[in-house]
């Protein structure tokens, strides 16, 4: 079959409604900027996930960086992204305007040269992400302990993404499959979805971002919904890689073993979804020094009681169904984390629309 047979399948499709969430924000944007959703069948409904990493962020984490902030002769260091984060009762770009000591960068290495120049100066990075990023932050610790800088801490909030999944999956989503984050399995591997697929019986599709990749997991993951009864009775586990030409079966080695170095598992707060078991890594008490206090930030308070990014992150509800979304919850005024972010669900969606 051709790509063109492919989407004709999807735009024909008329077997049993199904819901098929991806977990990457890259793939969120990806699949809204495409126009996917206009072109398959209404019978098949994509929804997103918590695949964002500054959207599952908790408030706590962003009131412990203002509270950084304002300390003397301390500077967070951050990616924009994180700027417009609400926490409890302000964001990092609100305080950036009242004075306080915040640098935006595009890589955590530019940290290094701060700290060389500026030796007087603690600096904060905050470390937020999935599996994709979490491995540069670990080469920045051994640069860190290689050029003994003493004046750089990390602010962890990294998350990994097989555990969320499955909490989606006994909390009860109405998921028939999964798109698997294509960044995040470059890292991991195919492998790491693997006991998922095979416990829950749930089909699991690792794809790449363009069009025709999107179609071609779509398509597959659907052909997976249709037939995993007979996969199960075959023994066949239904979990495939579409993405082969960077996706391994067991992941990158150089980078799983720089974060089994550097990080060990805990139970992390999701924003919207709370502690989840196993979820986060944090800094190895041999590397404690690094650590700028990242434990215990789990209190999660919303800045505006009425958002509803809770649900949204966990596919409960569609952004259009949030009573905020476009009325008073825009990118210029994001209440909640959906719409800080490019990668946030709320955000693609607003960008997709005639306003």
């Amino acid at each position: 079959m051709n790509i063109h047979d492919l989407v004709d399948f999807l735009k024909n499709y008329d077997g049993e409604s199904i819901r098929i969430m991806e977990v990457c924000g890259s793939h969120t944007a990806a699949i809204t900027k495409s126009g996917l959703k206009s072109i398959i069948s209404p019978k098949i409904q994509l929804i997103s996930g918590p695949g964002c990493p500054v959207c599952v962020t908790p408030s706590a984490y962003i009131d412990r960086l203002i509270e950084l902030s304002k300390t003397e002769n301390t500077c967070i260091v951050t990616f924009g992204d994180l700027m417009r984060v609400p926490g409890s009762k302000s964001s990092l770009n609100l305080e950036k305007g009242n004075g306080a000591n915040v640098k935006m960068v595009y890589s955590p290495m530019d940290i290094i040269k701060m700290a060389e120049d500026n030796p007087d100066i603690n600096y904060v990075f905050a470390a937020v992400g999935f599996e994709t990023t979490i491995p540069v932050y670990t080469l920045l610790l051994e640069s860190l302990i290689s050029k003994d800088i003493k004046n750089v801490k990390l602010l962890t909030a990294l998350k990994t993404m097989p555990e969320a999944i499955e909490y989606l999956i006994q909390a009860g989503a109405k998921i028939d499959g999964f798109i698997a984050p294509g960044h995040v399995s470059v890292i991991t591997g195919k492998n790491a979805f693997y006991g998922l697929a095979s416990t829950y019986n749930i089909p699991f599709g690792i794809t790449g971002f363009n069009p025709s990749e999107l179609v071609i997991g779509i398509y597959g993951i659907t052909k997976m919904i249709c037939e995993k009864e007979k996969l199960k009775e075959k023994n066949i586990v239904p979990l495939k890689n579409f993405y082969t030409s960077v996706v391994r079966d067991e992941g990158n080695d150089t980078a799983l073993n720089l974060m089994k170095k550097y990080l060990q598992p805990y139970d992390a707060v999701w924003r919207g979804m709370g502690e989840i078991k196993g979820s986060g890594l944090k800094i190895k008490d041999e590397y404690s020094f690094f650590d700028a206090g990242s434990e215990g930030l789990s209190e999660d308070i919303k800045l505006n009681k009425g958002c509803s990014c809770d649900k949204v992150l966990t596919g409960k509800i569609t952004p259009h169904e949030c009573p905020l979304f476009k009325k008073v919850c825009t990118p210029l005024t994001p209440q909640g984390a959906c719409m800080v972010s490019e990668e946030g669900c709320c955000f693609q969606t607003f960008l997709s629309e005639p306003q």
